[in-house]
Parts: C-alpha cells; structure tokens; sequence
C-alpha cells in the first residue's frame, strides 16, 4: 500500500473541447467585427430600420391617439401638456434671469467720472469777494 504522491494534475476530459470552444469563439469574433464595420452592413441596418419605422408608424400613432383620449376622461396631464408646461417655465426662467440682470446692474453705483486736475466741478463755487 505504498502508493507514490502523484505530483501530476489530472487530466481534464474537456480541455481540449474549451480550445475548440475558445478558437471558434475567436474566429467568430473577428468576422463578426469585420462584418459589422463595413459600410455595406451599415446600409443594409439603415434600410431594415427605416422600413420597421415606417411599418410601426400607424401603430405609433393610434396607440398615441388613444394614450391621449384615455388621459383626457381621466383628468391626467399629456405629454403636450407636460411639453408646454416645460416650455412656459423656461419662458418664465429666462425672464427672471435677465430681471435679476437688471436689478444687479441698477445695484451698482454708477462709474466715477474722471477728474482733470486743475478744474473744479461746478458745484462747489469759490466765494466772490466784495
């Protein structure tokens, strides 16, 4: 019962599927990157896409229409409604902003003129002897 330490690892059954596995994988990565840089799949992407956006268009905008009645005999505020109330507060933002402009520039005194040396203002006289 003398068995000897086997310093050896054992033999895995499926190391050599995994580099098949790894080398396909990376085969396949490099194509698939070449594949989808090339100006010829970029157009065929964009025509695909313009006809599925085309195709769903109605459906977008019955469904739109009807979202919009729903909300309408619920009371609830539309996506309209939420855009305009977006716009009216960036109206009214603006117009503060420039308000507070103006209360800063009507805040600070006003540039002292420049005094030539030499002359006196008018309104300080010199007393006329008699």
């Amino acid at each position: 019962m003398g068995d000897a330490p086997n310093d050896e690892k054992p033999r895995d059954p499926f190391e050599a599927w995994r580099g098949v596995r790894d080398a396909g994988m990376n085969a396949w990565a490099k194509a698939m990157v070449e594949t989808v840089n090339s100006d010829e799949y970029a157009k065929a992407t964009g025509v695909l896409l313009d006809a599925s956006l085309s195709a769903s268009a109605p459906f977008r905008e019955a469904l739109e229409k009807a979202m919009t009645k729903a909300l309408q005999q619920l009371s609830m505020p539309t996506r309209d409604d939420f855009v305009s109330l977006a716009e009216r507060l960036t109206n009214i933002e603006m117009r503060l902003d420039d308000m507070d402009a103006k209360l800063d520039r009507l805040a600070q005194p006003p540039p002292a003129s420049p005094r030539t040396p030499g002359k006196r203002s008018k309104a300080k006289k010199e007393p006329t002897q008699l």
